[in-house]
């Protein structure tokens, strides 16, 4: 029992400071809907928020791995968690609908930048046992903010102001930062001597590219593996994702009531879909859980993309919810299990800049053809190119998985 503690003692922690995050996340984008709604009575600015986050990643992604990489990824989580707290406690006071969005763009590439930071510090103080448990308990706290945060944001509506929610996801930013301060810090003298010897600079960034691309050609399987899954979990969905109002409200026909109702069985999917795969997830492998995850989310997909009732859209929505935790779990731990940590920071930004560019391409792309053909034909021709996109990563992982299990034998017959 007391190993047991002290393997999980600080994980434990940092699930805590995420979970509190993560539910301030959802409290405060909620509440941002309405205060920019209240201001300018425009969908049109609702969209532009919706943007940040791509462009932010746009912004962000080429330069944060190499930030990262040379770094205390401990003092980087604090500073931001700090910074993001400081930034969204100003935003009432701003009068300036596009002091907002600039605003808002500085949050969102601080979460960005932590986002990667974070994962590369989880990779390090995570043992290898131990991720796979870890990545899907992570899984669940996201899925139960997916589901508490818009609850607590209504309650906060119905006693008080969306200025409230605001200063909510504030104290909770500021409680993660300083949980983070109870965290170890991971990195040795050998990291701040490479840091000073290479400065951050375009130069570093442009060698850092370099880096990256040499450790895909001599791993092309990997590379396909994160660029496939990539393309299929955040690309495809977010372009399809785009069109599931209109989808849902100008062809099956339904009301804003019956869409909310949509809404709320995928969250009840995601969350049970997180429980089963966190009871199951030391017992089954990484090539098994993205190939189930993946293949049953675009499963779900179909069924939704054929629907022509909201009982079978439902079925739909929370199939494809059910399976998004068993795929991001098997991806997250395959993906610390392979990256080298000293260059998790690098690859994993250049991987992040790549899926947003085209993420933001097709998302406009979807929205253009969607203009000029049917939206169901567009969401069809979508999906299908999914189950594509998902038969091939799950050929890719079971190949993977292979090699990788011969290269261990072969070191071990060494």
């Amino acid at each position: 029992m007391d190993a047991w503690k002290e393997r999980w003692k600080y994980p434990a922690i940092l699930l805590l400071g995420i979970g509190v995050s993560n539910l301030g996340s959802w409290v405060y984008f909620i509440a941002l809907n309405l205060i920019i709604l209240d201001m300018t009575n425009s969908p049109l600015a609702l969209s532009i928020l919706y943007i940040m986050s791509p462009l932010a990643g746009l912004i962000t992604n080429i330069w944060a791995g190499s930030l990262v990489d040379r770094v205390n990824k401990r003092s980087l989580m604090i500073v931001l968690d700090f910074v993001r707290a400081g930034v969204i406690c100003v935003l009432p006071l701003m009068q300036s609908v596009w002091m907002i969005f600039g605003a808002v763009l500085i949050i969102q590439m601080a979460s960005r930048l932590f986002g990667l930071g974070s994962f590369v510090y989880i990779t390090k103080l995570i043992p290898k046992t131990l991720r796979p448990r870890f990545n899907s308990l992570n899984s669940l706290l996201g899925s139960g903010a997916f589901l508490l945060g818009p609850a607590i944001a209504g309650l906060l509506f119905m006693f008080g102001t969306p200025l409230a929610a605001i200063y909510i996801n504030g104290a909770a930013l500021f409680f993660s930062g300083m949980i983070t301060f109870l965290m170890p810090n991971l990195e040795d003298g050998k990291l701040q001597k490479e840091s000073e010897a290479a400065k951050f600079s375009i130069h570093a960034i442009k060698s850092d590219f370099q880096l990256v691309s040499r450790y895909y050609r001599k791993h092309l399987l990997v590379m396909a593996v994160c660029l496939t899954f990539a393309g299929l979990m955040v690309v495809m969905a977010s372009a399809v994702d785009s069109l599931e109002a209109a989808f849902s409200t100008m062809v099956l026909g339904l009301n804003e009531g019956e869409y909310g109702f949509l809404v709320s069985i995928a969250g009840a999917g995601i969350l049970i879909g997180a429980l089963c795969n966190a009871s199951i997830v030391k017992r089954v492998s990484l090539a098994a859980l993205i190939s189930i995850g993946s293949i049953g989310n675009v499963i779900g997909y179909i069924i939704y993309a054929f629907s022509h009732s909201i009982t079978v859209a439902g079925i739909g929505f929370f199939v494809l919810a059910f399976f998004v935790s068993f795929a991001n779990t098997g991806f997250a731990t395959f993906y610390q299990n392979t990256i080298p940590v000293e260059n998790m920071g690098r690859i994993g930004g250049i991987n992040g800049f790549i899926e947003s560019v085209l993420t933001i391409i097709m998302t406009v792309l979807f929205g253009a053809m969607a203009q000029y053909f049917s939206i169901r034909g567009v969401i069809v021709g979508g999906v299908l190119f999914m189950l594509v996109l998902a038969f091939v990563l799950s050929a890719l992982i079971v190949k993977t998985s292979r090699t990788m299990v011969q290269k261990e034998h072969s070191k071990l017959s060494l």
